[in-house]
C-alpha cells in the first residue's frame, strides 16, 4: 500500500508529481510504479499517518516541523493533504475492506490534521 498511495496520487493527479522533485522526471508508469524513492515516500506518508491517528488529537509537536518543512521547504500546497486524504480512504476501502463510516472517520480526522497544517501554514505566511 505504500508505493501505492503515492503513486495513485501522481496517476489521478499528475499535477502533483512535479511537486517531489525526485519523482518530477519519471513519466513512464511502469517505472513510476516500481520506483523505490515513490515507495520509499508512500511509506513516510502512511507511517506519519499513522503517528498522528495514534495521537489521537494531540498532533501538534508531530505536525509542528511537518508542517513547517512542507511549507518552507517542499512547497506543498494544503490542497495535496486532501488529495491523498482521498486517494488513502479510497484504497483502504478497496484493499482493506474500510466501510463508509471508516472512510467518513478518516476523513474527518483528516480534515482537523489539515487544518492545523494550514494554521501552521499561514503562521508562517505560506499561502499553500
Amino acid at each position: 500500500m505504500a508505493c501505492f498511495s503515492s503513486f495513485t496520487q501522481f496517476l489521478q493527479h499528475p499535477d502533483t508529481q512535479k511537486l517531489f522533485p525526485k519523482f518530477a522526471g519519471i513519466a513512464d508508469k511502469g517505472e513510476l510504479a516500481s520506483s523505490a524513492a515513490v515507495a520509499a515516500h508512500g511509506a513516510t506518508v502512511l507511517r506519519k499517518l499513522g503517528e498522528l491517528l495514534r495521537a489521537r488529537g494531540n498532533h501538534a509537536t508531530l505536525l509542528q516541523p511537518m508542517a513547517t518543512s512542507h511549507a518552507n521547504t517542499h512547497k506543498i500546497p494544503i490542497n495535496n493533504f486532501k488529495l491523498i486524504t482521498e486517494v488513502i480512504a479510497k484504497h483502504m476501502a478497496e484493499k482493506a475492506g474500510l466501510d463508509a463510516a471508516g472512510q467518513g472517520a478518516l476523513r474527518k480526522v483528516m480534515a482537523v490534521v489539515i487544518e492545523d497544517i494550514d494554521a501552521t501554514y499561514k503562521e508562517l505566511g505560506f499561502s499553500g
